[in-house]
């Protein structure tokens, strides 16, 4: 366990970036901003990081505000007129680079702080351009930043100050060789290094041991990492009852926008086509897929035009996508660091967010240790019934019904033969039968679309085939 700053140095008594005394253009940018009161990492970290020149270790999940911390000090120490790299911040993933130079740039925009993302997956014209143009920041991925510095189109001579974002994610990943190697190629005697990650895993030691000289360090304990404002609820369900279940708590959403976790690449690819077989707009990340592929799919997603994701944890690394409204552990992590690590994604910037988790019986006692961990509270709910989840469905419905602009137009196709055959019926009958009509799934029987098998191949416990050879006809599309 880290030892903690002491009480000034970590920022306990911060309460406003006003007491940070920041440069005019920097203080500026933070007021545009509509930054006012720290989160707990940034009240820890921006006193010492804003102070004399060391190195830093700073835990905190993600979605706790680690970028402004090490991002407001970064831009602070920037000198304009040097048009040298000053800053070089390391990322796991595209997205997270993409997301925290444009947070950088927020920062730098009163002060002349350009940077610039440097990842994977496509090509170099862009990306050399952006290096000619002298920005103070460079944001990138180990891997094409390597490929940067062996053409020679990436200096780091000149650089103050190196940030590790997330990274045990990077080391997981398989990138210690290449921090490393980025590492040794920056001017090291005066170079400070600042390590952000969730964890501090023996490998992520390893690399702050070998690399930090006598670092200053700051915890954000487990209950600040989770949001005040995300709801907890967990429902018990026998593995071969999940996909039903999760349609029906989808159902029961108003506008759903998740994220839907699950442990292998195969369930991801299975529960994708279930639900897209259901009728849903649901796309899914996991290893396999290209970077264009990757960039289509949170395009689209980011754009609403698919409201649900499924993923594995390791492809939706660094995601920013804003107004989450749920976040669905298919099945519940093991490891609490990943349990936090999704449930960050929603309930940002103070908004309500929603965490469920489908917890089969076997793993109840997951449910004890991660409440126990956090301090926090996990609700148990009620799987809702077929009668419920009706009667959502037709309450939605009669929301368009009352909102149809169209109805004139649209008698006027009605010939005799729709008169014959309302005739004799009440308006009830009518309106049940329009129902039944526009959306039959309400009165299906999903639950016996489902094979015995599938629970299997649904857990990656059997073969995915099984499950798609059973969905070839799936049932009708909302």
């Amino acid at each position: 366990m880290l030892k903690s700053l002491c009480a000034r140095c970590a920022g306990d008594d911060l309460k406003s970036f006003d007491e940070l005394k920041l440069s005019e253009p920097l203080a500026r940018a933070i007021r545009d901003l509509g930054f006012s009161t720290p989160t707990p990492i940034q009240a820890q970290a921006l006193p010492v990081l804003l102070g004399a020149p060391c190195d830093f270790i700073g835990l905190a999940a993600t979605g706790t505000g680690k970028t402004a911390a090490f991002g407001i000090p970064l831009v602070e120490g920037i000198d304009p007129a040097d048009k040298s790299v000053q800053g070089l911040i390391l990322c796991p993933t595209r997205e997270l680079a993409l997301q925290v130079c444009g947070q950088l740039e927020l920062f730098g925009k009163h002060k002349g702080v350009r940077a610039v993302p440097i990842y994977g997956g496509t090509g170099y014209g862009e990306q050399l351009e952006g290096l000619r143009r002298k920005p103070a920041v460079v944001v990138g991925t180990p891997g094409r930043l390597i490929d940067h510095l062996d053409r020679g189109s990436l200096s780091l001579a000149g650089v103050k100050t190196v940030v590790l974002d997330e990274a045990d994610e990077m080391i997981s990943m398989g990138f210690k060789e290449d921090l490393e190697k980025i590492l040794k190629a920056t001017p090291r005697e005066r170079c400070r290094i600042w390590l952000f990650s969730a964890t501090m895993s023996p490998m992520v030691r390893r690399v702050a041991d070998a690399y930090l000289r006598k670092p200053k360090q700051a915890q954000v304990n487990r209950t600040e990492m989770l949001s005040s404002t995300v709801e907890q609820v967990y429902y018990v369900v026998r593995e071969m009852d999940k996909p039903e279940v999760l349609c029906k708590l989808i159902e029961l959403t108003d506008d759903f926008y998740g994220l839907i976790f699950c442990q292998t690449k195969s369930l991801v690819m299975d529960l994708n086509q279930y639900l897209s077989g259901r009728g849903y707009r649901v796309d899914s990340l996991h290893g396999d897929k290209s970077q264009d592929d990757r960039e289509r799919t949170m395009r689209a997603f980011r754009e609403r035009k698919v409201n649900m994701l499924v993923c594995t944890d390791v492809a939706s690394r660094g995601l920013d996508v804003k107004e989450l409204t749920h976040v669905i552990n298919y099945s519940i992590p093991r490891e609490l660091d990943a349990y936090v690590h999704r449930i960050g994604r929603t309930a940002r910037s103070g908004k309500a967010g929603m965490a469920i988790s489908l917890v089969s019986p076997a793993n109840r006692p997951l449910v004890n240790r991660i409440e126990h961990m956090t301090k926090t509270r996990m609700v148990e709910g009620k799987i809702p019934g077929r009668r419920e989840v009706g009667l959502k469905k037709v309450a939605k419905i009669l929301v368009k019904f009352q909102e149809q602009k169209h109805a004139g137009r649209a008698a006027a196709l009605l010939g005799p033969d729709w008169a014959r055959a309302a005739k004799d019926l009440t308006l009830e009958e009518i309106l049940g039968r329009f129902i039944a009509m526009v959306a039959p799934e309400i009165f299906e029987d999903h639950e016996k679309t489902l094979p015995a098998h599938a629970p299997a191949a649904v857990h990656g416990g059997g073969k995915p085939g099984h499950w798609k050879k059973a969905h070839r006809h799936p049932p009708k599309k909302h």
